[in-house]
C-alpha cells in the first residue's frame, strides 16, 4: 500500500507542465510596437508583453500594468496607478518613466507603430512619481482605455529597444528564450512575475503554415494544440477522436477582399460595386472554410452590439456586376492583380474569388506571397490591385479614416464621423454613429466584405484554459494547464 501511495505521489509530481502549441504564421520580428503583423501578438501578447490595460477572452478591458485609474471630470486626464514590484525580464524595475517612454515613442513623429492613430489623441504624458503616470488627451476619447489594451500599446523599456526585434524583454509571466527562425519560439515561466504565476513552466510555439502538415503533426501528437487550426475540413475527424478537443470560437477578424482604391479602374465606385456583386460569399465560406464563417457586409464584427447587417448591399448578382462594369466603361472587363498571403482562407478563397470574377470578365493575376513579402509589397508598398486578408485587430473600423492606409480610401465625411465618434462617450449616440460609419463604407464598396473569421483550435483533451474566442490576435497561455 505504501508503494502504491508513493507511486501516485510521484506520478502527480511528474504532471506535465510544458506545452508545444502551433500557429500558422511566423512573426517577421518580435516588436509588437513597430509592425502590423498580428503573428507577433499571437506569440507575445500577455505572455511576454503587457500594457496598462488588457483584453480578456470575452473582449472585456481589465487592468494590466495599471492596477487602477482615475478620470478627470472633463474626460481629458487619466491618472494611472501602476502596480508595485513589476520588473522587466532583465531585472530592471518598470516605472512611470517606462510608460511615458512607451507612449511618447508610439506617438512620435518618426514612430513606426502600425497603429499610431491610437495614440494621436494624447496631448501629454507626465510622470507624477515612479508609480503614477498622468495622460492628458486633446479631447475626450471613449475608446482610450480600449486602445491601451492593444498589443501595439504594450510597455517597453528604453534600454531594450535596440534588440527588441530579436530578443523581446517584457514584464509578462513568460520570458523569451529562443527563436529558431522558420521553426519555433520558446518561452519559459518568469519566476519573478508580479502576478499569479502560470501553471506552465515552458511553452514552445511551432510555426506550421501547411494545412496537411498541421493535420499530420496534430494526429501524431507532435504538438499539444494548434490555435487557429488551418484545415477546417479535418475538424470532424478530431471531434470523433477522444484524444482531442475541438474549440470553435469567434474572432475580430473581418475577412475582406481588400481593394486599392487609388489604382485604376478600382478607383471607380461602380467597378468596386461590380466586384462586390460578382462574389458569392457563401461559396467562399463553404469552399475555403468548410462552412466556418459568418457573412458580413461591412467592416464590423457581427457579435458587436452596434453591428448592422448590410450584406444586402452586395448580394451575389453576376448580371448586375456585368451591367455595372459596362456603365463604368469596361464592357469586356479588365485585368488586375490578386496578391495572396499564406493563410488558407486567403489562398483557398483567392482561387474561388478569381473564378467568380472571371465569370463577369475580370481577370486576376494571382501571386502567392509569404507574410514578409505581403507586408512589404501590399501593406507598406501599396503595390496591388486586390488582396485577401483578415483584419484581426479589435474594433478597427477607424482604419477607413486613414487615407494613407494600404487600401487608400479617402472620404472626408467618414473621417469627420470618426472624429465625432472619438469625442462621444454616450453609448446610444456612439451606436448611431457606428451604424452610419458601417453604412458609408458598405455603400462606397471600399472593399469586398466576405466573412467574419471563425477561430478553430484543436488541442489535447487534457488541456484547459485555452481561449475559445479571439478578441485580439493572441494565444494567451496565462491560464493554460494540464488536467492530468
Amino acid at each position: 500500500m505504501l508503494l502504491a501511495t508513493s507511486f501516485l505521489a510521484t506520478a502527480a509530481a511528474a504532471q506535465q507542465t510544458d506545452l508545444t502549441i502551433a500557429i500558422q504564421l511566423e512573426p517577421p520580428h518580435l516588436d509588437p510596437t513597430s509592425a502590423a503583423a498580428g503573428a507577433i501578438d499571437s506569440v507575445l501578447y500577455s505572455n511576454v508583453f503587457e500594457g496598462l490595460t488588457r483584453f480578456t477572452e470575452t473582449g472585456a478591458v481589465v487592468p494590466g500594468l495599471a492596477e487602477s485609474w482615475a478620470i478627470s471630470d472633463d474626460g481629458l486626464t487619466y491618472t494611472f496607478a501602476l502596480r508595485a514590484g513589476v520588473r522587466f525580464h532583465d531585472g530592471s524595475e518598470m516605472t512611470a518613466e517606462d510608460v511615458k517612454f512607451s507612449l511618447d515613442r508610439a506617438r512620435a513623429e518618426d514612430s513606426t507603430n502600425a497603429q499610431k492613430a491610437l495614440f494621436a489623441g494624447i496631448a501629454d504624458v507626465k510622470v507624477v512619481d515612479p508609480q503614477t503616470v498622468e495622460v492628458t488627451l486633446a479631447q475626450p476619447d471613449g475608446n482610450f482605455l480600449f486602445n491601451m489594451a492593444w498589443g501595439d500599446a504594450v510597455i517597453v523599456a528604453p534600454e531594450s529597444i535596440e534588440g527588441i526585434k530579436q530578443t523581446p524583454i517584457g514584464t509578462g509571466p513568460f520570458k523569451f528564450v529562443e527563436w529558431k527562425q522558420g521553426d519555433s519560439i520558446s518561452l519559459a515561466q518568469n519566476a519573478d512575475y508580479w502576478g499569479e504565476k502560470p501553471a506552465l513552466t515552458a511553452a514552445t510555439f511551432k510555426f506550421i503554415s501547411d494545412p496537411t502538415a498541421a493535420f499530420a503533426a496534430m494526429m501524431a501528437q507532435d504538438i499539444d494544440a494548434f490555435a487557429g487550426y488551418p484545415a477546417p475540413e479535418n475538424l470532424p475527424q478530431f471531434e470523433a477522436d477522444p484524444r482531442f478537443q475541438v474549440l470553435v470560437g469567434s474572432t475580430e477578424g473581418e475577412t475582406i477582399l481588400s481593394t486599392n482604391n487609388l489604382q485604376a479602374p478600382l478607383d471607380n465606385v461602380k467597378v468596386r460595386q461590380a466586384i462586390a456583386h460578382a462574389i458569392n460569399r457563401q461559396d467562399i465560406i463553404d469552399g475555403a472554410m468548410f462552412g466556418l464563417g459568418t457573412p458580413i457586409g461591412s467592416h464590423f464584427a457581427p457579435h458587436n452590439p452596434a453591428y448592422v447587417d448590410l450584406t444586402g448591399n452586395s448580394g451575389y448578382d453576376p448580371e448586375k456586376a456585368k451591367a455595372l462594369l459596362a456603365e463604368a466603361g469596361f464592357p469586356d472587363g479588365f485585368t488586375t492583380t490578386l496578391k495572396l498571403p499564406p493563410p488558407s482562407y486567403a489562398r483557398r478563397g483567392g482561387e474561388i474569388i478569381a473564378a467568380q470574377l472571371r465569370e463577369v470578365g475580370i481577370q486576376t493575376e494571382i501571386s502567392n506571397l509569404e507574410w514578409a513579402q505581403w507586408l512589404e509589397e501590399v501593406f507598406r508598398g501599396k503595390d496591388f490591385g486586390l488582396t485577401i486578408v483578415s483584419h484581426t485587430e479589435p474594433f478597427d473600423i477607424g482604419i477607413y479614416a486613414r487615407p494613407e492606409y494600404y487600401f487608400q480610401y479617402d472620404n472626408k465625411v467618414f473621417q469627420d464621423l470618426m472624429g465625432e465618434l472619438t469625442g462621444t462617450t454616450d453609448q446610444e449616440a456612439r451606436q448611431n454613429l457606428l451604424a452610419k460609419a458601417q453604412t458609408i463604407i458598405s455603400e462606397d464598396y471600399v472593399n469586398g466584405y466576405l466573412f467574419q473569421l471563425a477561430y478553430p483550435t484543436v488541442a489535447d483533451a487534457r488541456l484547459e484554459g485555452l481561449w475559445l474566442n479571439q478578441p485580439t490576435q493572441a494565444t494567451d497561455l496565462t491560464g493554460v494547464r494540464w488536467t492530468e
